[in-house]
């Protein structure tokens, strides 16, 4: 296996046309075909899937190509660094659900180690994005949820995709609402008083399974729910329509104002809150201490 072929494959997949592919390597499309031939014997799986519709990854194939992504970018940077002697930046990239004070963390990690050496990346997702951006290698760390109810579901696809999940914060269940809405001064909150009001909810587009649910009591029947796409629709609904969410409880007032409470659900029910990596890859600097940011979170998710 060398670096040329990786980088045949990858250019390959981005193609999805062996002779396209073959224009931008500038070499035949035969030598190319049997490079990419003789790399499946080597590495003893059909990376592509051939029709008369063109070329596309097979299961396998993806898994391989998110490897050779990595080894040629980190191979970019050894090349920048020690023999172009160019100050190529180091990347980090963390995936997340709507966490604010994952956001947060986030922030005091670019304050902390700066822009100058390392370049940052953020996306806030939804679930099947967090873990596919972690599986693909687009993002080192993955911040979800786990319970009761999607932890069998959860940990067999992380085991499939050949991902391992570490537990960081569990929290009790808290509605979170304006500081205008009726039941916002009250100590507890039972699910039925909750009725005459909208839950909102992060909609989850095609992967819209309950074990996805960024909110827990996800098969509860609500009388009414509202699907949104970002964090600040929510925020605006829960003032304007005094709508409300599920969450953890952890408030960051510094980034979503001090018009927001969260009042504890009358209910034992908890969720655990943690990280995703790839199985077998060493956390780097950043991420270890990115984690080290959410952890400092820990006492204000209360159970």
């Amino acid at each position: 296996m060398t670096l040329n072929q990786l980088q045949y494959a990858v250019t390959v997949t981005n193609s999805k046309s062996m002779n396209e592919a073959a224009k931008e390597l500038f070499i035949s499309q035969p030598s190319l075909s049997a490079s990419i031939r003789d790399l499946e014997e080597e590495v003893g799986v059909e990376l592509f899937r051939r029709t008369n519709r063109g070329i596309s990854l097979t299961p396998e194939g993806e898994e391989f190509i998110g490897y050779a992504k990595q080894v040629l970018e980190q191979y970019r940077l050894m090349e920048n660094r020690y023999i172009n002697h160019a100050g190529s930046k180091i990347r980090f990239s963390v995936s997340m659900q709507h966490y604010t004070f994952a956001v947060n963390a986030f922030m005091e990690l670019v304050r902390k180690f700066g822009m100058e050496r390392y370049e940052f990346a953020v996306h806030e997702t939804r679930t099947h994005d967090v873990i596919e951006n972690v599986k693909n290698f687009r993002s080192e760390i993955g911040i979800l949820y786990v319970n009761d109810f999607n932890r069998q579901v959860l940990s067999k696809l992380f085991d499939e995709y050949g991902l391992e999940f570490h537990e960081l914060l569990t929290c009790g269940i808290y509605v979170y609402m304006a500081k205008s809405h009726p039941l916002a001064k009250k100590k507890k909150i039972k699910m039925e008083e909750l009725d005459p009001y909208p839950c909102l909810s992060f909609d989850q587009g095609t992967h819209n399974s309950f074990y996805y649910a960024e909110e827990v009591l996800s098969t509860y029947h609500y009388k009414q729910l509202i699907k949104a796409s970002d964090r600040a629709t929510l925020l605006n609904m829960m003032v304007g329509l005094n709508g409300y969410t599920l969450s953890s409880g952890i408030i960051c007032e510094d980034l979503n104002g001090e018009n927001y409470v969260a009042v504890r659900l009358d209910t034992d029910e908890t969720m655990t809150i943690g990280y995703l990596i790839r199985k077998g890859v060493t956390v780097s600097r950043l991420g270890k201490q990115y984690i080290e940011e959410i952890l400092k979170y820990k006492d204000k998710g209360m159970k």
